[in-house]
C-alpha cells in the first residue's frame, strides 16, 4: 500500500504517519526527516538545505526527487510506503507517479489533514523542534508558500480521484481512526 499523508506544516503528519507505520506495518518517509538527519551531519546536502529553509523557502524539486527515489529503491520499500513531506508541487507529483508506474506501483490514498490556520501556528509554535523558522512570521510565510506551491498537489491528485479528507483536529488517536476509517 503506497499512501501520500498530506497537509501544511504542523497538520500532524509525521505524528500521523508514525502511528500508520506500525499499524498498517509499512514503511514511513519523510523528507523533513532526511534533511533534518543531513542537517544535523553537516552533510554537503543538509548544509545546502540549510541554507534554503533557514530563508523559510522549499527545497528545489530536482534535489527532492532525486532523493526520494533513491530512497524508494530499497528494498525495504517494496510492500510500499507512507510518504510525508512529499510532494510538494506538481512537478513532484508527476515524478512520483512516473517512478511508480516504472515500477509496477501506484498511489492507493492520498489522505489529506485539514488543520484551521490559527490551530497550526500554535502547533508549531509549540512543539518545539528549535527550528530557525519557528517564529510567527516565518509559520506565517511558510504556511503561505505552502498554500501557494503545494496546494494545487492537492488538486492533482483530487483529479485521479485519490484524495481523502481527514479532519486534523481533535486528539491524535482520533484523528488516528479518522485516516484507519478512510484507507479501509
Amino acid at each position: 500500500m503506497n499512501i501520500i499523508i498530506f497537509g501544511p506544516p504542523g497538520a500532524g503528519k509525521g505524528t500521523q504517519a508514525e502511528k500508520m507505520q506500525k499499524h498498517f506495518n509499512i514503511p514511513h518517509l519523510s523528507t523533513g526527516n532526511i534533511f533534518r538527519e543531513n542537517i544535523k551531519n553537516e552533510t554537503p546536502l543538509g548544509k545546502k538545505v540549510k541554507s534554503i529553509l533557514d530563508a523559510g523557502n522549499l527545497v528545489p524539486d530536482e534535489t527532492v526527487v532525486d532523493l526520494v527515489k533513491d530512497e524508494l529503491s530499497k528494498p525495504k520499500y517494496d510492500k510500499g510506503v507512507i510518504l510525508d513531506g512529499f510532494p510538494r508541487t506538481v512537478a513532484q507529483a508527476e515524478a512520483l507517479d512516473s517512478f511508480f508506474e516504472e515500477n509496477g506501483k501506484k498511489i492507493d490514498a492520498f489522505l489529506t489533514l485539514t488543520v484551521p490556520e490559527e490551530e497550526l501556528i500554535n502547533r508549531i509554535l509549540s512543539r518545539g523542534e528549535g527550528r530557525s523558522d519557528d517564529t510567527p512570521e516565518k509559520v506565517k510565510n511558510r504556511l503561505s508558500v505552502y498554500q501557494k506551491e503545494t496546494a494545487p498537489v492537492l488538486n492533482y491528485y483530487k483529479e485521479k480521484g485519490a484524495v481523502k479528507e481527514i479532519d486534523g483536529v481533535g486528539s491524535i488517536e482520533e484523528i488516528f481512526d479518522r485516516i484507519k476509517d478512510a484507507v479501509s
